[in-house]
Parts: C-alpha cells; sequence; structure tokens
C-alpha cells in the first residue's frame, strides 16, 4: 500500500507540474498597450496622386468593409505621384480588409509598414520581450549606428543586433584625415571640388547653420518629428566626411550640393514607407549620388529592395556600407549586397580588412547557384575624422564611416564629368567601371573581403576622363595561381568526374539601364590543353538595372581525368543595349573574361567529401533560429551554412589536411555515389524527397558510400516557446525548425536503425585529451548494436528536460549519446549531434580534429583507438520507441520555406551536366540502377568499398510529411541484430502490424484477468472484515 500511494504522490505531481506548465509557459501574447490599428503599405502598378490612390480603393472596396481608413503622410513627396499609399486597419478585420485590397486590379501588393528600429552602441531598451532563453526587442536587424564620447574613438565590432526580428536596415557606423590619403588634393588642385553634383544623404539630419558646410541646398523630414535637425550625430558626421570644409576634417567634396533627408529620429526609428516617400522624393528631384550607411540581412524586404532597383534605374548612383558584421562571412547587409549599388567594407590604415567589416559572399543564389563577389570596393573606415553635430570634429569607425568616404570620392569623380555630359556617361555601372577597374588590388585579402580592392581615386579618375560606354564582367580574371584573393577557388584544383565549379560574375552594362546578351557566351582555349574544360552558361535573360549576373559551370572532361597542369583561356560575351537618345543604332559591347585554372588528374574516391547544401534552409524567408541557444545576440540562422561563408574554415581545413570537398546544391539523387568516399551533412533544415532517402539507403549499402551527420537541437516545446508577437510586422514569429530538422534526418537514418532525440544538451566534455563544448546539441536515442557509442553527462535546458531535472531534485547526471561511429558492410556512418563545433559563427570550441578522425574511418576506415576503445562498443542496440521520437510541427506551413516539400525533385545546374533537368541518378539495388521514369538501367556492379556481402530489402513506403509522426516508423522492416553491423531483411511488412496487435490483445486479455482477481480478493477480505467485527 505504501509503494501505491508512494505511486500516486508522483503521478499527482507530475499532472500538477505540467498542468502549470500548461497554464504559466504559454506563449507570449500581444502587448495589451499596442494600437487596434495597424499600417498597411498598400503598393500601387501606376504612379498617381494620392488622392487618386485614396479614391480609387474607397470606390473598389466593399461598402461593408468600414475598418479601414487613408493616412495622409505630409511631407515633401505629397505634391509628386506616388505608387502607394499607407492605411490604417483594425487587427480584427486585418486579414479581410488586406485580402479585399489585394485582389484589387491596380493593387500590387499589401505589406506591413514595418518598423526599423536601430540600437545605439550600449544596446539596452524597452520593450524587449522575453522568449525561449532569449530576449527580442521588436524592430528590424540594423547595423547600428556609431556614436562615441567627447573625444574618444569607438569601434563597432560585429554586431548584429540582439533578436530585433524585423530584419530591416541598419545604420552602420571610428581617425583621420583621409582625403590627402586619396590624393583628393590632387583634382582640387584641378578645380574639381564636387560642384553642381546633388548628393542625398539619407540619415539623422543636419542642422542648417553648422560651419563645416558651404552648400546645403535642402533639408526635409520623413519622421513623425516636428524638427529638421540632427540630434544624434550620425548624419552630420556622415555629411562631413562627403562635404565638410573644416580644416581639421576635410570631406572630398565642399562644393557638393547637401541634400539631407531625415528618416531616422531621435530614437533611431524609421518606417518603410518614410524610406519609401524619401526614395521617390529623391528620383523626382533628380539627385546624382545617394548615400545609404544602413543594411540589414533581409534581401527579400520586397517594397525596400524594388524600390532601391527603381531609384537606381532611375540613373541615382547609390553607395551603401557593406555591413558591420565581421569577420564572419555570408554577413552582407542590403542594400549594399545588390548588384545595382557600389557595397562598400572598410580597412583600416595598414591595408589590412577591418574586424567588423563584413564578408561576402552574397547569400541570394544559395542553395543552388553561388554568390556574387561582394563588397565591390573598401576604404578607410577606422578612426575617421567627421564633423560633429553644431562645430568641432571627432572621429568614428565602420562601414558606415567606409561608405561616405566612397561616397565623397563618386561626388568628386561626378565633377570631372561637364555637367550637360553627365547624364549621358556617367550611370551605377559606368562608375562602378571606374571603381573597381581603378581599385588597387590587397596583398593579403580574398575577393570576398575586398572586391577590387582599396578604392583610388586617381586611378579611377583616369578611367571616366576618357570613359565611352560599354559593358564589363566583374570580377574580370579568375586566376587559380592568385592566392589568397581567389580564395577559394584557388584552394582547390579543378579535375575530372567532379561536380560542377560555379563562378557568379557580375555584368555592368554602362551602355544603358538595359541591355541583353546578344548571344551564348563563347570558350576560347588558350591551347589545346585547355579544351579539356567544359564551361555551361547561366546569365540574366535581361539586364536591368544597369547589371546583370554570368555564372560559370566549370567542369573537366572525363578524358582529362589523369592531367595535371593549368588550363587558359578567355570567355566572352555580347552585350547589346537600345540607342541612347539622339542615337539610331544600337550598342554593342564585347565582355571578356581571362580564366587561368589549375587542373589535377581526379583524386581517389576516399579522400573526397560531398556536402549537401540542398537541405539547408537560412534566413530569409523564414525565422530559423540560430543553433546555439546560448548565443543572445544573434537570434538568426542567416549567413548561408555553406562552405564559403561560416563553414570556410572548415573547409581550409579539410583542404589542409589533403581532402577535396565539393558542393551539392541539388537532391540526393543528383551525384553518383561511386565517386565520392563521404558524404557530409551538417546543420540541415529541410526535408528529404521519397526518392532521396531510398537512393542515399543503397548508395550505403550497394555502392560503399559512407555518411556523416552533424545535427543540431530540435524540440517542438521549445520551439513553441520561442514563439513571440513582433510590434513592427503586427504577427507572430515561430521558428520553422529546430537548429536541425531532426525528424527529417532521422527519416534518412531509419535505414540503419539511426535516430537522434530532443533533448538540448549544453556542457563541456573531454574526448582525446581535447576539451569540446557542446553548445545546444542533441542525443542520439536510436543506434545499432556493434557500434561504437560515446556518452557524457550534459545539462539538459529543453522543456521536458527541465521537468525532469525538477523531478531529479534540479541535476540530471544521466550520460546522453552523442557520437556514433558504425560500419554498415562496406561503408561506414558517424553520427555527432552538434555542428557548432564546426561552424565558424558561435563557435567556443572547434573540433575539426574529431571531423578529420571521422573521415578518415568513413573514407578508409582507419580507426582511431579512442573513438573505437571497447567500452564504446555497444553490445546491445541503443533504442527508444519510435513515438517518443522527435515530431513534426504541424502548426505551419512548411512548404513556405521548403524545397522540397509541395516541390518537383528536379536536378538543377549546380549538378552534374548530365542530369541537368532530369530527377538524377537512378536508385540502386544489389548493385543496378532502380530506373527513375524515363531513364534506363546502368549496371554500376558493387560499390568501391563494398566488403561484406548482405542484401537490404526495399523499404516501405514513406509516410506523409505533413502527418506528425515519429520518422522511425517509416522503416520498421530493417531490424538489427546484436551481432551484426549491416541491416537484416525483415520478411514482409504486413507482419510487423500484425504481431503488434496479436500481442495488444493478449496484453488486454492479460490486464483484464488481473482485474478480475483483484475483485474477487477484495470481496472476500471484505467479508473477513465483517465476521471479525
Amino acid at each position: 500500500m505504501k509503494t501505491q500511494k508512494l505511486n500516486l504522490s508522483l503521478l499527482i505531481l507530475l499532472i500538477s507540474i505540467i498542468t502549470y506548465k500548461h497554464f504559466f509557459n504559454k506563449p507570449h501574447q500581444p502587448p495589451k498597450s499596442n494600437p487596434n490599428r495597424t499600417n498597411y503599405i498598400v503598393r500601387f502598378t501606376q504612379y498617381k496622386q494620392a488622392n487618386d490612390h485614396k479614391q480609387y480603393l474607397i470606390t473598389q472596396v466593399n461598402d461593408s468593409l468600414k475598418n479601414w481608413n487613408w493616412v495622409d503622410r505630409n511631407n515633401a513627396a505629397a505634391g509628386f505621384p506616388t505608387d502607394f499609399g499607407v492605411v490604417a486597419v483594425d487587427e480584427v478585420a486585418a486579414e479581410r480588409v488586406v485580402g479585399e485590397f489585394g485582389r484589387l486590379e491596380m493593387v500590387k501588393d499589401v505589406t506591413v509598414d514595418t518598423s526599423y528600429r536601430l540600437r545605439s552602441l550600449l544596446g539596452g531598451g524597452e520593450g524587449e520581450v522575453e522568449g525561449g532563453g532569449m530576449k527580442k526587442k521588436p524592430g528590424k536587424i540594423f547595423t547600428k549606428m556609431s556614436f562615441e564620447g567627447e573625444g574618444e574613438g569607438n569601434v563597432v565590432e560585429a554586431v548584429t543586433v540582439n533578436q530585433t526580428i524585423n530584419w530591416g536596415r541598419r545604420v552602420l557606423s571610428q581617425r583621420s584625415q583621409v582625403t590627402s590619403l586619396f590624393g583628393a588634393d590632387a583634382l582640387w588642385s584641378k578645380g574639381y571640388t564636387g560642384a553642381k553634383v546633388r548628393m542625398a544623404i539619407f540619415d539623422t539630419g543636419i542642422r542648417s547653420d553648422h560651419p563645416h558646410f558651404r552648400n546645403i541646398k535642402e533639408r526635409t523630414n520623413w519622421t513623425n518629428e516636428d524638427t529638421l535637425n540632427d540630434n544624434l550625430g550620425h548624419g552630420t558626421f556622415v555629411a562631413g566626411v562627403i562635404a565638410g570644409e573644416d580644416a581639421e576634417c576635410l570631406g572630398f567634396a565642399p562644393d557638393t550640393e547637401i541634400y539631407a533627408f531625415r528618416v531616422f529620429t531621435d530614437a533611431q526609428v524609421s518606417y518603410t514607407s518614410w524610406f519609401l516617400d524619401a526614395f521617390n522624393y529623391a528620383i523626382a528631384s533628380n539627385m546624382d549620388v545617394l548615400n545609404l550607411s544602413i543594411g540589414g540581412p533581409d534581401y527579400l524586404d520586397l517594397p525596400f529592395v524594388e524600390k532601391v532597383l527603381e531609384l537606381t534605374a532611375s540613373n541615382i548612383i547609390m553607395v551603401s556600407a557593406i555591413g558591420n558584421d565581421g569577420p564572419l562571412y555570408g554577413t552582407l547587409n542590403n542594400p549594399a549586397d545588390q548588384s545595382d549599388v557600389i557595397g562598400v567594407g572598410g580597412i583600416d590604415y595598414d591595408d589590412h580588412i577591418a574586424s567588423f567589416s563584413s564578408r561576402g559572399m552574397s547569400t541570394w543564389e544559395i542553395p543552388h547557384g553561388y554568390g556574387r563577389v561582394k563588397p565591390d570596393v573598401v576604404a578607410y573606415g577606422r578612426e575617421i575624422m567627421g564633423s560633429k553635430i553644431s562645430t568641432g570634429c571627432k572621429t568614428l569607425s565602420g562601414t558606415s564611416v567606409a561608405s561616405p568616404v566612397v561616397a565623397g570620392v563618386v561626388c568628386l569623380l561626378v565633377s570631372v564629368i561637364p555637367e550637360n555630359d553627365r547624364k549621358q556617361i556617367l550611370n551605377p555601372a559606368s562608375m562602378k567601371q571606374a571603381l573597381v577597374e581603378g581599385a588597387a588590388k590587397l596583398s593579403g585579402p580574398n575577393m570576398y573581403e575586398q572586391g577590387a580592392g582599396r578604392v583610388d581615386l586617381l586611378e579611377s579618375y583616369e578611367i571616366l576622363k576618357n570613359y565611352k560606354p560599354r559593358a564589363s564582367i566583374f570580377p574580370s580574371v579568375l586566376d587559380y595561381t592568385d592566392c589568397p584573393y581567389s580564395w577559394p577557388f584557388c584552394q582547390q584544383p579543378l579535375y575530372a568526374d567532379a561536380m560542377p565549379v560555379l563562378f557568379n560574375t557580375t555584368i555592368l552594362n554602362g551602355m544603358g539601364v538595359i541591355g541583353y546578351v546578344e548571344s551564348q557566351p563563347v570558350w576560347h582555349p588558350a591551347n589545346e590543353e585547355s579544351n579539356l574544360l567544359s564551361i555551361h552558361f547561366t546569365y540574366s535573360d535581361v539586364i536591368w538595372p544597369w547589371t546583370g549576373y554570368l555564372a560559370l559551370h566549370m567542369q573537366i572532361k572525363e578524358e582529362g581525368a589523369q592531367f595535371a597542369g593549368d588550363i587558359e583561356g578567355n570567355v566572352t560575351v555580347k552585350i547589346y543595349s537600345p540607342p541612347a537618345l539622339g542615337e539610331k543604332s544600337f550598342r554593342h559591347s564585347t565582355c571578356v573574361l581571362h580564366l587561368k585554372l589549375k587542373v589535377i588528374p581526379t583524386p581517389p574516391r576516399s579522400m573526397r567529401i560531398l556536402w549537401d547544401q540542398f537541405h539547408s534552409i537560412k534566413y530569409p524567408p523564414g525565422y530559423i533560429p540560430r543553433d546555439s541557444l546560448d548565443v543572445r545576440n544573434d537570434i538568426l540562422d542567416w549567413h548561408g551554412d555553406h562552405l564559403h561563408t561560416n563553414f570556410h574554415i572548415m573547409f581550409n581545413m579539410l583542404r589542409d589536411a589533403g581532402y577535396y570537398v565539393e558542393t551539392l546544391g541539388s537532391p540526393l539523387t543528383c551525384f553518383d555515389a561511386r565517386q565520392y568516399g563521404t558524404l557530409l551533412l551538417v546543420d540541415l533544415e529541410d526535408e528529404y524527397f521519397e526518392e532521396e532517402i531510398q537512393k542515399l539507403r543503397d548508395d550505403v549499402v550497394n555502392t560503399g558510400l559512407s555518411l556523416v551527420v552533424f545535427a543540431d537541437w530540435y524540440n517542438v516545446d521549445t520551439m513553441v516557446k520561442m514563439r513571440f508577437f513582433d510590434d513592427n510586422t503586427r504577427s507572430w514569429w515561430t521558428p520553422v525548425t529546430g537548429g536541425a530538422n531532426i525528424p527529417a534526418l532521422n527519416d534518412l537514418l531509419a535505414p540503419f536503425g539511426i535516430a537522434f532525440g530532443d533533448r538540448i544538451l549544453n556542457g563541456n566534455f573531454n574526448l582525446n585529451d581535447e576539451q569540446i563544448r557542446y553548445a545546444s546539441g542533441t542525443n542520439i536515442a536510436k543506434f545499432p548494436a556493434g557500434g561504437y557509442v560515446h556518452s557524457f553527462p550534459f545539462y539538459d535546458s529543453s522543456e521536458s528536460g527541465a521537468t525532469h531535472s525538477f523531478l531529479a531534485s534540479g541535476t540530471d547526471n544521466a550520460d546522453s549519446a552523442i557520437l556514433g561511429l558504425v560500419e554498415v558492410g562496406g561503408s561506414r556512418i558517424a553520427v555527432y549531434g552538434d555542428s557548432n563545433c564546426l561552424d565558424g559563427s558561435h563557435m567556443v570550441t572547434n573540433c575539426y580534429w574529431l571531423l578529420r578522425k571521422i573521415l578518415e574511418f568513413t573514407g578508409s576506415n582507419v580507426k582511431d583507438p579512442i573513438l573505437f576503445s571497447k567500452s564504446a562498443k555497444q553490445k546491445a542496440a541503443l533504442h527508444q520507441d519510435d513515438d517518443q521520437l522527435p515530431s513534426r510541427r504541424t502548426d505551419l506551413n512548411f512548404s513556405t520555406y521548403s524545397a522540397v516539400v509541395g516541390k518537383e525533385l528536379t536536378c538543377r545546374s549546380d549538378s552534374r551536366f548530365d542530369v541537368w533537368g532530369t530527377k538524377g541518378y537512378s536508385l540502386q539495388v544489389r548493385g543496378r540502377n532502380r530506373r527513375l521514369p524515363g531513364y534506363k538501367a546502368i549496371d554500376l556492379g558493387r560499390g568501391l568499398n563494398s566488403s561484406a556481402d548482405f542484401s537490404i530489402s526495399k523499404g516501405p513506403k514513406v509516410l506523409d510529411k505533413n502527418k506528425e509522426n515519429s520518422s522511425g516508423n517509416r522503416f520498421l522492416g530493417l531490424l538489427y541484430s546484436d551481432d551484426l553491423d549491416a541491416p537484416v531483411v525483415f520478411p514482409s511488412h504486413w507482419l510487423v502490424p500484425a504481431v503488434v496487435a496479436v500481442v495488444g490483445i493478449l496484453l488486454l486479455i492479460n490486464f483484464w484477468r488481473i482485474r478480475l482477481k483483484r475483485r474477487r480478493r477484495r470481496k472476500g477480505s471484505t467479508s473477513g472484515r465483517y465476521t471479525n467485527l
């Protein structure tokens, strides 16, 4: 009886805890103080007066819709036609009203009038929302403004502002007289001082009586504050770098006409509609140059991005800061990452890339393509002298300082061209051509750090002085012998039978705002050996505005499998544009890209690794949370998760170790497994096609392909807790997945009896005398007997783990399995539950040594004595019921973010040329291809690494991904023996359900019999007690 009472007490306690968590740990509700109405931007297909748009909505919308009103915008742009309006909509009717507007013929789209919120150098602020171990301040992510105390410099290091989820623009910004370093006095002596150049400065404003400026033409206020003055100092500083005339802090072009656009309040807040109105006014006012010392990671913020395109199409040269999120790679900010914008990075006075300067490549093109070279140029951005708010000078650092340095250079260069000829010669493309062709390439940094190099004012002046409209390619050279500038290409030579190497260049068309590729680009080999290179091209159908892309997909032909040497030649592409004003014939230009490539014989299979890029999802478009929940200042996974962005250090390590790493941006059916020793899956968030699961299973079992998986945390309860309401987008933001998509990975690993769990483990452990930080990693829940498993004690910070820790008096001493290694016939599999030790973004300690040991095992079957110690060998399978494995979320539409769910399986242009546009290589069973529709079977023989003679059956049909189920249910027919490392064939698909049903019935009967016996005993004991009385 005591035991029963104790069990009952524990049960009641557990129910109480669950009930408490249900009622008191609900997701955060929208703040009660929020207004009942939200402002939306309605974009129209035509420019008209604002009142015309207003009347159009009133007359076209159903009379029953009374839950909205037009918002008048009384600013400098009010007298000009506009292409958008702002409406205030009741929250309760928002969905209906927005839907009704969106159906109108003249309406392009309807979006929230987003708030851009900046945070000062000190951070902090009101309105923070807590959730999931992080704090979130409403507003878009901005590279913050830089400020500094009196007489004291201030350096902005890598910052992505703490959980500011309105993923938008940030004002980016510390000593010197930079004009003399660029030789500006040489142009001043020729009479060029920026005269009659209209310079728009989008910032925090400027004071009209500031003594440093001789030519403030106009100040406009686009905010909801009744002032034109700069009360923060950032806008004044930027203007001083461009056009200041104080002897202590000279600007580049003191006679430039300054047009100060005050788009940020004293609280460092702006709205999309303010920017759109200000951009429209800049277009209507015929600005020549525009400086934006702001940026953010959201290149899918369409109203903003498309307005920038329209602005540059209107022949306004835009200069923008590339971002202060360095030294991390893949951290370019928008709009500086756009090809039509001059993106500026920062360097110090020793010509070293500043630590704060964001690095490329662009991530728009991932996974199928490859990023573009950005920044375009770099300029001094550390300790630059500029104007204070009222008088005097100060120093600041940041790319928001480097940007006005280049903007000042541009103003000076514009003034070189006679005023009557400027619009015919100067445009965003021709100015960028002058800057990148005149730039001085730095000896240390690579192209994704420095672009074309440090701006050289005098060289660019010589180019512009005799400029004739033409098209060109940037970069114009890819030279594998020029290292480190040509990194990562120079890091790994080409060889036959490899995935195509992609090189993405930008077409700069100085001939016109619109252009076209006249004919297919042509490869001109310099000698006979250079014919071994095969190039396929993808390029812009329309080159607009001013720019396009030309991507090279390079492969070495099979006959070059033993070739070693250099391949050299040129790629030419012909561009044409419509005739300019006063001309009758089309403009034509031939662009040249010079290639010098290093080729080696095809490496052995054991040293070749294939990196899966296809199944990685990043921000934007979805809320993809960070991989380490310990990191509080960066909630987004937005660095691309590419070998050449946040995993670039790992890539360099693998190359130094002699491995050859290739990238696959298409499904797993799109590669030939016979060519690779190891498939490397790291930090993946997407689902898998059924064909991918089947093919990988056959590749491992029949073709000798080994598999390495580095996962991350996944816990539904924790993801729900991380959900928050964003005031500025007026919507709930919910993580699309965890650090990795564990249910999907479990589907992929199920044929091998392997699955990850839903714990979120944190702590340090020692292995091979190396200490490793396990940062929000997951646990291994299932692993076959005969494998090797390493377990360590960690703190479990998941929701379920927190409950367990509470019951265990606040501690969790149980070891968790995190590393597993197993042989499967002639192949090998290794799984590890955390990728943060490979990811350069938020790494505490690296585990590159562990990855090398794992690859020695998977590629060459070399077993490290520590990893394969007797104590780690599993005599019995590590097991967890399938219904206890992590399940998919059912409360969001994953297809919005996925390249798999709701999509068609297709091999894209990143895969081998022979499978472009197909479903890929056929599936294999016992060494022979299983045919996919439309493709004949090919006998592939046994895998090169195959040693065991066993067979494996076709797995049962994959369940619907949209159903919330455990991944292990997919392959119930595959069981593991205690003595075998390889899967054993199960005889039938119907037998397991039948056995389960019979066992269930027997248990039910047995339970009924036990209850019946207890009732009889109770009756007997009751009658005995009555007798005793």
